[in-house]
């Protein structure tokens, strides 16, 4: 096996030099500054060299984009839940009856909101957010995805049922 991982770095690190000024150069004109889309990108290629496969990869700017893709939404995802727990924590600031305690289970629900989407199939994340963050319709969310309709109820559902479960735990 060491001679395979010898291999799929050497194959990661010629997709690096190929590609990661292109990668860097398309995140910029999604995130706020140079600097997210250059850790954004380091984040993908560390995905990959994560990954067990040394298969080549046919069309590598589709799947880094892809990779990359996923990642701008996990983060905006993040920044979204940040701030929308900050604003809660405004409101509540105002109402004298908000308690340490209620600020604690708050927390604890936000937090197992965020492990239980972690675990999901990316497809099921993405389609998620999309609905949730994004505001897109289900026909929308399918084209961005390249799904079916279907699939995109079916993985709602099962992304609902996985927040209905996290809040009852």
């Amino acid at each position: 096996m060491a001679g395979a991982d010898v291999v799929h770095r050497q194959y990661l690190s010629e997709l690096f030099v190929q590609h990661h000024a292109w990668l860097c150069l398309r995140l910029r004109r999604m995130l706020d500054s140079e600097q997210s889309a250059e850790d954004v990108a380091s984040e993908t290629f560390l995905q990959l060299l994560a990954s067990p496969n040394v298969v080549p990869i046919r069309d590598p700017r589709a799947l880094l984009t892809t990779i990359a893709q996923r990642l701008v939404y996990e983060r905006w995802r993040r920044r979204d839940q940040e701030r929308d727990y900050l604003e809660s924590l405004a409101q509540e600031a105002e109402t004298p009856f908000a308690s340490a305690e209620s600020h604690a289970a708050t927390l604890q629900i936000l937090d197992r909101l965020d492990r239980r989407l972690d675990r999901l199939p990316a497809k099921i994340k993405s389609t998620f957010v999309l609905s949730r963050r994004g505001g897109l319709t289900y026909p929308e969310i399918a084209a961005q995805l390249g799904i079916s309709r279907r699939s995109v109820s079916d993985y709602m559902d099962q992304a609902e049922t996985c927040c209905r479960r996290a809040c009852l735990e």
